[in-house]
């Protein structure tokens, strides 16, 4: 029985491969084999921090703009419209509260951005290979504390997930809080162009 033709190991020079065309070997020979290796990271030690208050800050920003939605009540006044029809005058919207969550929301993501950058310093100095790279955080909070929580779950199993339901709970109360202020805001707007 003979070896069936095929890339084999060099008999001259086992780093190289050549062919084997089922009797002999030929000229033909191919480049040496290189096995892939995969880049894994070091875990880091039990009692090694994973959390710091740069993510606790960052997760829990949120909760500011939040807070911010619940003050706003704006005032719905109707107008009768050069065209004659009754319209909403849009003024009344643009008050203190609304003008204080714009530049809050204007904050939170500069915040965001700063927070990511320490974080991601933070976790290098902490013997972090490859933290979860900060510029994500210019997409948001959200995306930045899930991939960092990814990357620390992989260094440090079965710790650095909390981050994740800080920031969900924190935008959970910004949209809870915005259907809270919407509802009552559209009741008013039909009632006063007459619905």
């Amino acid at each position: 029985m003979t070896t069936a033709p095929g890339w084999y190991p060099d008999p001259t020079d086992p780093r190289h491969l050549r062919w084997w065309n089922g009797t002999c070997w030929t000229g033909n020979a191919g480049p040496p084999v290189i096995q892939p290796t995969t880049a894994q990271r070091p875990l880091l030690a039990k009692d090694q921090a994973v959390g710091n208050p740069f993510i606790w800050l960052l997760a829990c920003l949120p909760f500011g703009v939040g807070t911010l939605m619940l003050s706003w009540n704006p005032e719905v006044h109707a107008y009768i419209a050069s065209s004659g029809y009754l319209s909403i005058d849009p003024t009344y919207i643009f008050t203190a509260a609304y003008f204080a969550i714009m530049i809050g929301l204007v904050l939170t993501y500069g915040a965001t951005v700063v927070l990511a950058v320490f974080d991601y310093r933070w976790l290098s100095r902490k013997g972090v290979v490859r933290p979860f790279s900060w510029a994500w955080s210019f997409l948001g909070g959200v995306p930045y504390v899930i991939g960092r929580a990814v990357v620390i779950h992989k260094v440090a199993p079965r710790r650095g997930l909390w981050p994740i339901a800080a920031i969900v709970a924190g935008w959970g109360l910004y949209f809870v809080a915005g259907f809270a202020k919407v509802l009552p805001f559209m009741q008013s707007v039909f009632h006063e162009l007459g619905y």
